[in-house]
Parts: C-alpha cells; sequence; structure tokens
C-alpha cells in the first residue's frame, strides 16, 4: 500500500487533506503534527481508528522526530503543510514564523533527501515532496491583473517572507540535491474546523455573539477565496499527478472585498438565525485601524492547474460560505471550547 507522510495534518487544510485522501484513495495516510494551539484532531474523529490512517505526534523543527517518522513508516511520498500561518501573529511575533516555516522546512527537507538517497528502484521514482505555500509570496496586486506562477516574489509581512523562504529552499533542494518537489500556492481557504482567528469564522462568532465585526481600514482589501475541501482535492492531484519542478497556483475564482464577506455573511446569518430584536448584523460592523503592511488585493491565475491537471473548484463563494456558516451553527461545542484558545487578534488575512 502507498504511504503520504502529511505534515501539518492536524491543521485547518491540512486535516482536510488528511480526510481526502481517506475517503478517496487506497493510500495509508501518516499524520505528523506537533498539536499547536490551532491544530484538532476532531477533525480526523470519523478516521482515528481507521487501519489506514496514523497519527505521529511530531515537531518538524525538531530533526530526531522527523527521522524517526520516515525509518518507522517509510512513506512513499510527503505533502509538507505544517505552517505557522497568521498574518497577525507573525506581526506581534515573527521569531515562531521563522523557527517554523524556515527552520522546519529545511528539517522535513533534509530528512527528506536522507530517506530519498536510500531508496532505490520503483519506490525512489515514485518518490516526491510536494510543498503547499501560500499566494501571499507574491506580494499585492493593483486593481488589475493575477498572480501567476511566474510572478516575481514580494513578500510583505513577516509570515508571507517565511513562507517565500520555505519555497526556495524547496526549489534549491531540487536543483541541487535533486530531491523531486513540486510546488503549490493557494488563495485564501475557508470551511468547516477553521480556527476562529481568520476572517471568516471570527466574524460568523461574532454575530452568534453579539460582538462588534472589526474590518481593518476601508475594508476595500481583494481576497480570492478558496473552498477548503476543494482545496485539498487540488492538492491530492498536484501530489500524484504534479510534474516535479513546477509550480501550480490554485485558487477560487471568488475575488471579494473584505466588506463584503463580512456583509455576506451577516446577510445569510440574518436568514439563517435572526437576531432576536429583528435587527441585520451588519450593525455590528465596526472600522478599526489598518494592519501594518496590508496587501491591498490577491489574485490568482489557476488556469494552469485547470489546463494540465483538470481541476476547478466545485464551490462557489456563496455556496460554499453558506454551507460554512451552517457548519457552525451546528457545531456550537466546537468553536465555544476554541475560542477560549483564540487571542483578540483581528484575524482578518
Amino acid at each position: 500500500m502507498k504511504k503520504i507522510l502529511i505534515t501539518g495534518g492536524a491543521g485547518f487544510i491540512g486535516s482536510a487533506v488528511c480526510r481526502y485522501f481517506l475517503a478517496n484513495t487506497d493510500y495509508q495516510v501518516i499524520n505528523l503534527d506537533a498539536l499547536t494551539y490551532a491544530a484538532d484532531l476532531k477533525a480526523l474523529s470519523d478516521f482515528e481508528k481507521s487501519p489506514h490512517y496514523s497519527f505521529v505526534k511530531a515537531d518538524i523543527r525538531n530533526a530526531e522526530q522527523l527521522a524517526a517518522a520516515f525509518n518507522e513508516y517509510k512513506p512513499s511520498g510527503v505533502m509538507h503543510l505544517a505552517a505557522e500561518s497568521h498574518v497577525d501573529r507573525s506581526i506581534d511575533g515573527p521569531s515562531d514564523f521563522i523557527q517554523t516555516n524556515i527552520v522546519g522546512t529545511f528539517n522535513i527537507l533534509q530528512e527528506a533527501r536522507k530517506y530519498y538517497e536510500s531508496l532505490e528502484g520503483a519506490a525512489k521514482n515514485a518518490f516526491r515532496f510536494h510543498h503547499i505555500s501560500t499566494d501571499e509570496v507574491y506580494g499585492s496586486l493593483g486593481a488589475e491583473g493575477f498572480f501567476r506562477e511566474d510572478t516575481p516574489y514580494a513578500p510583505n509581512s513577516p509570515y508571507s517572507a517565511s513562507k517565500a523562504s520555505s519555497d526556495h529552499l524547496v526549489r534549491a533542494w531540487l536543483h541541487t540535491f535533486g530531491l523531486p518537489t513540486v510546488i503549490s500556492n493557494c488563495s485564501n481557504n475557508y470551511g468547516p474546523f477553521q480556527f476562529p482567528e481568520k476572517l471568516i469564522p471570527l466574524m460568523i462568532l461574532n454575530c452568534l455573539e453579539g460582538r462588534p465585526l472589526p474590518v481593518y481600514g476601508d475594508g476595500l482589501n481583494v481576497r480570492d477565496w478558496l473552498y477548503v475541501d476543494d482545496h485539498a482535492e487540488a492538492l491530492a492531484l498536484v501530489f500524484e499527478k504534479g510534474v516535479i519542478g513546477e509550480k501550480y497556483n490554485i485558487g477560487g475564482h471568488n475575488e471579494v472585498k473584505n466588506i463584503e464577506v463580512v456583509k455576506t455573511i451577516c446577510a445569510i446569518l440574518d436568514e439563517l438565525q435572526p437576531r432576536s430584536d429583528g435587527s441585520s448584523y451588519e450593525s455590528l460592523i465596526t472600522y478599526v485601524a489598518d494592519r501594518p503592511g496590508h496587501d491591498v488585493r490577491y489574485a490568482i491565475d489557476a488556469s494552469k492547474i485547470e489546463r494540465e491537471l483538470k481541476w476547478k473548484p466545485r464551490e462557489t463563494f456563496e455556496t460554499g460560505l453558506k454551507r460554512t456558516i451552517q457548519w457552525y451553527l451546528d457545531n456550537k461545542q466546537w468553536w465555544q471550547d476554541r475560542k477560549q484558545i483564540a487571542t483578540q487578534r483581528l484575524g482578518l488575512k
């Protein structure tokens, strides 16, 4: 049986990738995660007793733990998602982002390289290392244009700089050491099990609790939104069919201004769970001082993955957002358990 080692598999996107592989493929999934504040093994509770699923508590900052995982499980390939990912937290404390996203990626690359060089024949030919990154490495767009795979890097936050660094390390390990790597860069993800510090879950939960809905600046910053299960399907395609040495941008074709995201959440909740006083949730919107280095617009040209791997997102922003909001309404205990962990950072990516 083929085995895939997924780092950060208890995270928001990582758990969706684990669920996809366990539900749709014959892979044995090895979930390697340090279980930091945003991790959640409950997102994989449906598969915790599956003979095709294993969990390894390990930190990518610890090379010995990584080596032990490679030696024990002998994976057919690696999908590297483990990362610190919240821009606001990177502004408050850049060090964790440097250590996890850069040093941690160096560690997993080194251990993957050692393991790969020990393989022979078909096992060596089949092995690949898929690094999952973000569109934020490209910086900020104006009113027009899209991020393409050949767009120059211009990161503007400690988070995006750390991810750009990790991308460059992955490229270097391919060209210098021959490690078979592929990279994907995605737009903003949303969906079930997202830790309530990011824009969409934060606004949903603030609405439900009657708290202010803080919007940075004028709220006109634009993001391209991608439903997490669509992303998981795309990542599986890149891992299995992507060309070694190539990059693939993965986007949802859903460019929306931040303020419109918030207003849409309010409108859906007005329909699904009206306020007792009859007023709209929009009355909770409040504008706050903008975040330092706040990129104006992200938009991904996903034509390469559509053309070469035949992938398109299944969800529109409207259908995906309604599914997401309904999930949070149906899983109150889940988010109540986690909102105490989240800081009061605004969470606007």
